[in-house]
């Protein structure tokens, strides 16, 4: 006698959701990257998560800078900006502008799988904070050797190398600043701070040594702006004073209104009383045309 059959579907695995996703896991040994839930999961923008699970993923001293990182993903220097912002502003992200002991600034990138949390004990030590001043603080009297104060181990992700630290703010050319704390008066929203205004005043300079007149370069630099900054105002006045200063002719003409020609008034001819426009009171051209012809039969 033959099996039963039946067309009922077979029943699902009691351990299986009914919905949303399975996960259909692989144990990895190799080639991974450990991230936390709550960064993984975070609210928000996808491109800020996305930065942080690759930063995670690159080995230290790799590069991090803007445009490393637009160099991988297809998003522009905006999104990427605005998405280290959103990992430094939690924590997640710390840039630190240390001293070499050959002298030099640079400015060194860390990143942290838990904001605010402790270092792996197998891992790098946690960076140390700045010390105000820069000397190395001697051991105490009396403190075993083993107790020391040790340099901690420095493996960080290195966004970029600067020579020297930026100008300060009362170096800065004092035309050009006034030129940049002008600006909000046209826009309440182009505020800045006083390294930002720091770092942009050689451009600024570059424009008034190009013949620009400081009303000139507020009206470039806040004509057209956009509703909504999506980074910092500095960064939209940062890119538009990387342009070729214009010349003082050509932003003159580009500013300048129109002359506008004088309009003739309207008169009433002597002769027909025939409106027509002119500078001064007379005939019309018919009019003359004919006294013309007259005076010529006159005289023939």
């Amino acid at each position: 006698m033959a099996d039963p059959q039946s067309n009922a579907p077979l029943r699902a695995d009691a351990g299986a959701p009914t919905s949303g996703v399975i996960h259909v896991r692989t144990r990895l040994t190799a080639d991974f990257t450990v991230i936390s839930n709550a960064l993984a999961q975070r609210r928000g923008s996808a491109v800020t998560v996305g930065v942080a699970a690759y930063i995670s993923s690159l080995p230290d001293g790799s590069p991090v800078t803007i445009t490393a990182l637009c160099e991988h993903f297809a998003e522009g220097e905006i999104l990427i900006s605005r998405a280290l912002r959103e990992l430094e502003d939690v924590g997640y992200l710390e840039r630190r502008r240390e001293r070499t002991p050959t002298g030099q600034v640079r400015t060194r990138t860390y990143f942290y799988g838990v904001p605010g949390g402790d270092p792996d004990p197998d891992g790098p030590p946690k960076p140390p904070k700045p010390r105000r001043p820069r000397k190395q603080p001697a051991a105490p009297a009396g403190t075993p050797a083993s107790s020391a104060v040790r340099e901690p181990v420095q493996a960080p992700v290195q966004a970029k190398e600067e020579a020297e630290a930026p100008t300060p703010l009362a170096d800065a050319d004092p035309r050009a600043v006034a030129v940049l704390a002008g600006l909000r008066r046209v826009d309440p929203r182009l505020v800045l701070t006083a390294h930002e205004a720091a770092r942009l005043a050689p451009a600024v300079t570059r424009w008034l040594a190009a013949g620009l007149l400081p009303t000139q370069i507020t009206d470039h630099l806040t004509a057209r702006l956009p509703d909504h900054f999506l980074t910092r105002p500095a960064g939209i006045l940062a890119y538009r004073l990387k342009e070729t200063p214009l010349s003082l002719r050509a932003l003159a003409r580009s500013t300048e209104s129109p002359v506008r020609r004088a309009v003739v008034p309207m008169r009433n001819c002597d002769g027909c009383d025939r409106g027509f426009r002119t500078a001064e009171p007379g005939l019309c051209r018919e009019c003359r045309e004919r006294s013309a012809e007259g005076r010529l039969r006159a005289a023939g």
